[in-house]
């Protein structure tokens, strides 16, 4: 129990930095759906049932413009295509868990919680210890996320011009910081260009294709540059 305990705990604490980076977007996301007419119950839904930050950006902008359902799905689903990639990195140490565990783990995984439990399985393994911290980071993510989106509807409702205060570059923040400690690795950082330059120049394609081109490209240039050093010898790699 103590284990266990101690484990949950630990996953929670590691996450504390993204909370804090996470809340203004729930508030500006609450504030947002308000502004674009969406009932407050229909806004919670969101954030308790869909739990994908980008996904209901994109959502609540859709619904403003009055696009057909079928475009809302197509779309959410294309911009959320990028947490298979994450399955997939977390598989190997998922796949002895019953589906008990692996459902709800799957539907809590966000970019955050991939960002800090990933690194901790790479070092120290599953095992009950990991099963628990990474339940513990996805509570802690989750509760916080719901929190900050009722935040943002109360707020919407009583403070007009909310979403205009740049609130938003917090999260863009929080995302450099995920990714900066992992650029000194040569794959990482011709990923992390590779993705940035596709993204860049695909970002005026239609429903968020541009994402999943700069994904798959990330992808491929790590995977090459990880090759390429591979089939150097021992003392030529960096």
């Amino acid at each position: 129990m103590n284990l266990t305990r101690t484990a949950l705990l630990a996953g929670a604490r590691d996450t504390v930095p993204m909370l804090v980076g996470a809340a203004p977007f729930g508030v500006i996301f609450g504030t947002l759906a308000i502004a674009s007419g969406i009932p407050v119950w229909a806004v919670l839904a969101l954030s308790a049932l869909v739990f994908a930050g980008s996904s209901q950006f994109v959502a609540v902008s859709l619904i403003g413009g009055g696009a057909a359902l079928p475009v809302i799905w197509l779309t959410t689903f294309v911009v959320n295509l990028r947490h298979a990639l994450y399955s997939a990195s977390l598989l190997p140490y998922v796949r002895h868990l019953p589906a008990r565990w692996r459902w709800p783990l799957a539907f809590w995984l966000t970019d955050e919680t991939f960002a800090v439990v990933e690194r901790y399985l790479r070092e120290h393994g599953t095992g009950e210890a990991g099963v628990w911290y990474w339940l513990g980071s996805s509570l802690a993510m989750y509760l916080n996320w719901q929190l900050w989106t009722v935040a943002g509807v109360l707020l919407g409702q009583s403070v007009p011009g909310l979403a205009e205060l740049g609130l938003d570059f917090a999260m863009v923040a929080t995302f450099a910081a995920i990714v900066a400690p992992q650029l000194r690795q040569r794959p990482v950082l011709a990923a992390a260009l590779a993705a940035g330059g596709v993204a860049l120049l695909a970002r005026h394609l239609p429903y968020k294709l541009g994402l999943m081109l700069a994904a798959l490209a990330g992808v491929l240039a790590g995977l090459l540059v990880e090759r390429l050093a591979a089939g150097q010898p021992q003392g030529e790699k960096a």
